[in-house]
């Protein structure tokens, strides 16, 4: 009888086995490199250069910024600006030449005309051209207290006070038969409806004026994937949402897309590029009023909420519109607002689905069926209410 111990196989350790690929995917990209390949395929090619010009604002008389990225894959020298096609002196921090992905202010010495229209332009040592046009010259307000209050008081009367305005329905739709309030949720989904395609086409807007680098608009589908994912996930997780939890999801989506709506009005505030005019003003509060409409509407599935909900709903609604304003004046980037809005789009999504099952969950207990003309109607109102609002803010 053989009483020798029999061996035992050795294996690699599991982070040796996860780690294998990526040493050899190193050892690959250093072989590449080191063959050199620039040496045979190098030739009479023209450069690969891409400036953007994120930003162009009129910080006092005489004088022009610019604020510039790099978006190409290779180092880029600013040779000249041109100021209404001609060549002008400028200062340039931190220095003429970008690295990839690096960003520069220019500042121009020029005396503008206030109104006008200015064209600008770039031109590299290669002498490549990247033009850019001023629409209007406006002084850019300074940056300050006093500033940013006019920005929040801004936010608050475009995006927290039409939705407070519109909540103010809530004591009218609680008295309204079953079917009408249903056919109000259904108006509610017509609103977030038309929230969403205008969201998503803000957004791919936005993604456009970014450099190509960033992918502006993978970075849309997949911000608006993922955000409607992780508030499934989450509303999954809590289990059936509630009249109440509703009614929040609902004043989450709003909000995110009001915080995309600040955005725009705090960079047009700050770059002169729209000097928005009473008729503006009152066209938000009409765009925004509905949606205070949509965010009460399920409260009335629910017992009567105290004051305090409805003034947290509002806040929640519209006081991203606050922050939008302050980022947009301050730090606006085509890519960070394309991100915001694919988010803020997502969330709208899935209110909408939530939105849905709530009304079909109601018509089921009442034995009817959640697709009526009048269900339908409602929706339609719902789109069609957005729709001549948003005339009054689209310019």
């Amino acid at each position: 009888m053989d009483n020798a111990t029999p061996l035992t196989k050795r294996h690699a350790p599991r982070w040796l086995l996860a780690l294998l690929p990526l040493l050899l995917l190193a050892a690959l990209l250093a072989a590449f490199l080191s063959l050199d390949p620039l040496r045979y395929f190098s030739g009479a090619f023209p450069p690969l250069e891409d400036l953007a010009v994120q930003r162009v604002t009129f910080p006092e008389p005489g004088h022009i910024r610019l604020d510039v990225i790099n978006g190409g894959p290779n180092p880029v020298t600013i040779a000249q600006v041109t100021v209404d096609n001609a060549y002008w002196h400028y200062t340039i921090d931190p220095g003429p030449t970008l690295g990839r992905l690096q960003t520069a202010t220019i500042d121009v010495p020029y005396p503008w005309v206030h109104g006008e229209p200015l064209p600008l332009g770039l031109v590299t040592s290669t002498g490549l051209t990247f033009p850019v046009v001023a629409d209007v010259a406006v002084k850019s307000p300074a940056v300050g207290g006093n500033t940013l209050l006019a920005y929040a008081l801004l936010g608050i009367y475009v995006g927290v006070i039409p939705v407070a305005l519109g909540m103010l329905w809530y004591p009218f739709m609680r008295r309204v038969d079953r079917k009408w309030m249903n056919a109000v949720l259904a108006l509610t989904i017509g609103l977030l409806v038309f929230l969403f395609v205008d969201t998503v086409l803000e957004a791919l807007e936005r993604a456009a004026e970014a450099p190509g680098v960033f992918q502006g608009v993978p970075v849309v589908v997949f911000g608006i994937l993922l955000s409607l994912g992780v508030l499934l996930a989450v509303g999954r997780r809590a289990g059936e949402q509630t009249p109440t939890r509703v009614a929040a999801l609902i004043a989450l989506g709003i909000g995110l897309h009001n915080f995309g709506e600040g955005l725009a009005i705090g960079a047009a505030f700050a770059t002169g590029a729209a000097a928005l005019g009473s008729f503006l003003v009152v066209g938000f509060t009409l765009h925004n009023i509905t949606e205070g409409i949509g965010i009460a509407a399920p409260l009335t599935r629910a017992e009567r909420p105290p004051l305090r909900a409805f003034v947290l709903l509002a806040l929640l609604a519209g006081g991203p519109a606050i922050l939008g304003t302050w980022v947009g004046a301050l730090a606006f980037s085509p890519f960070l607002a394309a991100l915001f809005l694919s988010i803020g789009a997502g969330a709208i999504l899935q209110v909408i689905w939530e939105v849905g099952k709530l009304l079909t969950r109601d018509a089921q207990r009442a034995g009817q069926s959640a697709v009526s003309w009048l269900n339908f109607g409602g929706l339609t109102a719902g789109i069609v209410i957005m729709y001549l609002t948003a005339l009054l803010v689209k310019f």
